[in-house]
């Protein structure tokens, strides 16, 4: 097997306050109360201790390639707060000089005094969290900005001279229309984002959408023309795919810390339900998943759980993410990371057959079919 220590380490980090919870959203939040700000503090203090407890599973010479503040609602807490987290960190691990540093934020809890210090405290990529620019179906989503805030919002943006910042969109709301959709796009387009990212909306559990069904949801096959005309109008408007749900127009502005994800990186999590995967000796996986109790992880409890990932369910992830990409899967690569066995030639056979996939003598690629019903290519390597 190769050796996993090789690939980029990226940190994400779980800001677990909403002021209100999303009904499709499956993250763990919880309510924010602004007068409170001890714990937010206390919080912070939290996230450096539980950076500090985990770096014993990486080497020392190891560095961050890309840090993620994500939630949550990052942009609701302070962001003196935001910049005394970041420079802690720095003094804790090695981040690079060209690391992405990511940070979402809420039209509803943005200003500009806070977009200029993240820009302080080094973060150089901001991804908005736009959903539709339609205030109906704003509510139907449960978020509290309107489209007028969301404008607002990307303006700052670009008045500070911000070129890195992705836009959230999100289609297949109950009740909305085709020209609905695409007109979310055609506004999002006009104000030259380098990256977008264009979500179906889908049922999670967990969530207020499974246990209270909305009314109109739309059926597949408007979804389908939804997600076919969406591209085409992405791709029109010089957008490039290169994830299921990720455009770009120029390459340099990929998200780097998804990238890692999606070609099975190592990565570090730290606060209240954030995940970590880790490759640590003789090239086993260990998953860790922290507490998402805020009273317990402030207190120290930091873990929730902590287990080895077997053979098989790191065939199934590594696919689960490799394949979300328009890229080409180099074969030794797989065949050397997951001690490659006949139960997965079988699979590849047999995703080859129903046209899913496609392969020479190095390479897989997954088709326009495959990712068209990613799930059922998945549904073979489960």
């Amino acid at each position: 097997m190769i050796n996993l220590n090789q690939y980029p380490y990226s940190l994400y980090i779980h800001i677990p306050w909403c002021l209100k919870k999303c009904p499709y959203c499956d993250f763990y939040s919880s309510i924010f109360i602004k007068k409170n700000k001890k714990i937010q503090k206390k919080y912070i203090n939290s996230l450096l201790l539980d950076l500090e407890k985990d770096l014993f599973l990486i080497k020392k010479n190891i560095y961050i390639t890309s840090i993620f503040l994500g939630g949550g609602t990052p942009s609701l807490i302070d962001s003196k707060l935001i910049f005394f987290l970041i420079n802690k960190i720095r003094k804790k691990v090695y981040v690079s000089k060209f690391a992405e540093i990511t940070i979402e934020i809420n039209p509803s809890s943005i200003s500009e005094k806070k977009i200029i210090n993240y820009i302080k405290s080094g973060i150089n990529r901001f991804s908005l969290g736009i959903q539709s620019f339609n205030d109906k179906n704003l509510k139907i989503l449960g978020r509290l900005h309107t489209s007028k805030e969301a404008i607002n919002a990307i303006n700052i943006l670009i008045k500070n001279k911000i070129s890195n910042f992705n836009l959230d969109l999100i289609y297949g709301i109950p009740g909305q229309s085709l020209k609905s959709a695409c007109n979310d796009l055609y506004k999002a387009i006009s104000f030259q984002p380098n990256h977008i990212s264009w979500y179906q909306l889908t049922i999670e559990k967990n969530t207020i959408f499974e246990k209270y069904k909305p009314k109109n949801l739309l059926d597949d096959n408007l979804l389908w023309k939804m997600f076919i005309q969406g591209i085409k109008i992405l791709k029109k408007n010089k957008y490039s795919q290169y994830e299921i749900s990720s455009f770009v127009r120029k390459k340099n502005y990929m998200c780097k810390h998804n990238l890692n994800y999606w070609y099975f990186g190592n990565y570090l999590g730290i606060g209240c339900s954030a995940h970590s995967k880790i490759n640590i000796l003789n090239n086993q996986i260990i998953r860790i998943v922290k507490n998402k109790n805020i009273k317990q992880y402030i207190n120290g409890y930091f873990i929730s759980y902590k287990k080895k990932i077997l053979l098989k369910d790191i065939v199934f992830e590594f696919f689960l993410n490799r394949f979300r990409l328009y890229t080409k899967i180099n074969k030794i690569e797989f065949q050397k990371l997951l001690n490659i066995n006949n139960n997965i030639h079988y699979c590849i056979k047999k995703a080859l057959k129903l046209g899913y996939l496609q392969e020479n003598d190095n390479f897989l690629f997954v088709t326009n079919k495959g990712h068209l019903y990613l799930n059922d290519l998945l549904e073979i390597f489960l």
